[in-house]
């Protein structure tokens, strides 16, 4: 996908690894041809050189420790709003942040409004698992749900899959405790007679947490205490099992001889469930695209971050969204 003319504005703060991992991760963006606008201290990032970046002075910023909706409220100097500001206006067409998810959450919410219809914006991430990428939501933003929210998250999802991942006709699956329609809470079990009905997406049923791993779906669903417990779960599971095969490896002459045979395609798995990989979660929901990236991330991720919002304000993902929730009626009546 040619990315060159979409410009993305990124907070210049919250990359734990310091400004000089920002500023190598903008220049590999940049070097696609990505337009990127970060908003950050001027006497501590430096981009003269970089040509497509552009650094606008903004000392403020919101930390994990700041309360973050009343500090967005009352902090309109604060770089992540800045940044969420600059998109709403056009001059930028995506917004990454690396710092605080829920400053960036609320700053996304309050700067960029929802889409008609959408009662809660989604945080999804992309999880790719060996076969394929799933796409997993929600993962942290609404740790309390109704049915209707899981029902929109589905169709959040299976249009993001499509138009971004290039899925053609994405298989979606309810995260429950069981395969059969009635197992699950009450939400669960609305949700799955709703999305059985519906002719719009490809909704294969419930999915158990076993099924995860395996990627039996191309977009999971459920709330976001779940998601996110599942998805971090999955991160420390393939850390423990790489470094217990490492260790295993080296610990006598014969194993250390099958352990190089496996080095190649343990690497491979490593770097494919590797944070940096995936860039950073993404809110579905919103009227433009927010990505919110790892704080841990080194210059990969930062670059794959801004290039995951490039990707999805170039194919405009949010009207595509937009049409897809039209023409379901999830949105019909809903102020505009």
């Amino acid at each position: 996908m040619d990315l060159r003319g979409t410009t993305v504005a990124l907070d210049g703060f919250g990359v734990e690894k310091g400004f000089d991992v920002l500023e190598a991760g903008v220049r590999q963006a940049a070097a696609d041809g990505i337009g990127v606008r970060v908003f950050g201290p001027a006497d501590r990032i430096d981009l003269d050189d970089v040509s497509g970046a552009e650094l606008i002075d903004v000392r403020e910023q919101i930390t994990n420790e700041d309360d973050p909706v009343p500090s967005v409220r009352s902090r309109s100097g604060a770089s992540i709003v800045r940044a969420v500001a600059d998109t709403r206006d056009g001059s930028s067409q995506a917004v990454v942040s690396l710092g605080s998810t829920g400053a960036m959450m609320a700053a996304s919410t309050f700067g960029l409004k929802r889409l008609r219809g959408v009662k809660r914006p989604a945080l999804a991430g992309v999880v790719p698992l060996p076969g394929r990428s799933v796409l997993f939501l929600d993962i942290g933003a609404n740790v309390e749900v109704r049915a209707q929210h899981l029902i929109q998250f589905a169709y959040l999802g299976a249009a993001f899959s499509k138009a971004v991942m290039g899925v053609g006709s994405p298989e979606v699956g309810l995260l429950s405790v069981g395969e059969e329609s009635g197992k699950g809470r009450d939400v669960e079990i609305e949700a799955h007679r709703v999305l059985s009905e519906s002719a719009e997406i490809n909704f294969i049923g419930n999915v158990e947490g076993r099924d995860v791993p395996g990627a039996r779906a191309d977009v999971i669903v459920t709330d976001g205490f779940s998601g996110n417990i599942v998805v971090k779960a999955m991160e420390g599971v393939v850390k423990l099992v790489t470094g217990a095969i490492s260790d295993a490896a080296r610990s006598n002459p014969f194993s250390a001889a099958g352990g190089l045979m496996l080095r190649p395609a343990l690497s491979g798995l490593k770097r494919d469930l590797h944070p940096d990989t995936t860039g950073g979660a993404i809110l579905l929901g919103l009227r433009r695209v927010a990505v919110v990236g790892h704080g841990s991330s080194g210059p990969e991720g930062v670059a794959n971050a801004i290039r995951v919002a490039a990707r999805g304000a170039a194919v405009d993902a949010p009207g595509l969204t937009e049409e897809m929730l039209h023409r379901v009626g999830l949105n019909r009546g809903a102020q505009a």
